[in-house]
C-alpha cells in the first residue's frame, strides 16, 4: 500500500471516529458541571448559593426524551441546588431523529425539581414558535413560576435577591422596563433570559444575567472556534462567563440540540453555578 493510501485510510478512520462521537456519543452524554464565578456586586450573604441552570432542554430531540428528562431531574435534585433556573426552549418541533413531546408532558416531569429558593422559567424562541401561552400555562399548572418580563423577590436567611425574568429577544416582547418596574437599584438583581443577545441593552446595575439559546455553538473546532452560533454577535456570547465593563453574563451550553443532532467538544450539561463576591 502506498504512503498516500495509508494517509488517506488513517484520515478516513479519524473522520469516522469523530463523526460517530459527534452524532452519537457526545449528544447522548450528560454532565452536571460545577462552575464558580466572582461578581463584584454580589452580596456576601449570598456567597456560594448554588444556581442550577437547565437551558435548552429541547425535549424530544435525539437522546433527550422523557426518560432522559426524568433521570436529569433526579440528578439535579441530588446536587442540592439553592435555586433552579430554566431559561427556555423546552420543546422542539422538528429535528432529525427526534420526536415531538408536548409542553404538558415536559412540565409534568419538571414539576419534580426541588430547590429551597424556588424553580423559575422563561420561554425560548422554540416555545414561542409552538405556542407561548400554552407552554406558560402548562408550567403554571405544575407550580413552576414563569417570569416573562416580571420579577420575584427571593429570600434565604440573610440572602436577598431580586430575580428578573426577561422574555425572549427574538420572539418575546422583551420589555426590560416592565421587567424592572418597581425595583430599587440598591437591590441585588439576578436576571435570566433565553437569548443572550439582549445583554448589551440591560442596565448595568444588574449583578448577573444568565442565558442559554446558543448551545455553545454545539460544535467547537480547536484553533478555529465555533463555526455556527445563533447570535448577532458571533462567538462573543457563545458560552461561559462574560464580563464587559463590569456587566456580567453567564451563558450555559444547555442540554439538547436543534437543527442537527450533533455536538462536538460542547457536551450537554446542566451548569451548577456558585457565585461569590469579590
Amino acid at each position: 500500500m502506498s504512503k498516500r493510501r495509508i494517509i488517506s485510510a488513517i484520515l478516513f478512520i479519524i473522520g469516522l471516529i469523530i463523526a460517530i462521537w459527534a452524532f452519537f456519543a457526545e449528544p447522548n452524554s450528560f454532565r452536571i458541571r460545577e462552575q464558580a464565578i466572582t461578581i463584584g456586586s454580589w452580596p456576601e450573604a449570598c456567597n456560594n448559593k448554588k444556581v442550577a441552570i437547565l437551558a435548552d432542554l429541547h425535549v424530544g430531540s435525539p437522546y433527550k426524551g422523557t426518560d432522559s428528562l426524568r433521570w436529569l431531574v433526579d440528578e439535579v435534585n441530588a446536587s442540592l441546588p439553592d435555586l433552579i433556573l430554566l431559561p427556555g426552549d423546552f420543546v422542539i418541533q422538528g429535528v432529525a431523529g427526534g420526536s415531538f413531546v408536548s409542553p404538558e408532558e415536559v412540565a409534568e416531569i419538571l414539576e419534580e425539581l426541588k430547590a429551597p429558593m424556588g424553580v423559575f422559567a422563561v420561554l425560548g424562541n422554540h416555545d414561542w414558535w409552538l405556542d407561548a401561552k400554552r407552554v406558560e400555562k402548562a408550567f403554571a399548572d405544575r407550580g413552576i413560576t414563569v417570569l416573562e418580563d416580571r420579577s420575584a423577590m427571593l429570600n434565604s436567611g440573610a440572602c436577598k435577591l431580586r430575580l428578573v425574568g426577561i422574555s425572549d429577544f427574538w420572539e418575546g416582547p422583551h420589555d426590560i422596563a416592565k421587567a424592572m418596574d418597581g425595583i430599587n437599584t440598591a437591590e441585588t438583581i439576578l436576571a435570566f433570559t433565553h437569548n443572550p443577545d439582549i445583554f448589551p441593552e440591560l442596565p448595568k446595575h444588574i449583578s448577573l444575567t444568565i442565558a442559554g439559546h446558543t448551545h455553545g455553538g454545539q460544535v467547537y473546532l480547536p484553533f478555529i472556534g465555533r463555526p455556527i452560533v445563533p447570535s448577532h454577535y458571533g462567538q462573543r456570547y457563545a458560552i461561559g462567563h462574560i464580563d464587559e465593563d463590569g456587566k456580567n453574563l453567564y451563558v450555559s451550553p444547555g442540554v439538547g440540540t436543534s437543527i442537527f443532532p450533533v455536538r462536538f467538544l460542547v457536551p450537554p450539561e446542566v451548569t451548577l453555578l456558585s457565585i461569590t463576591s469579590g
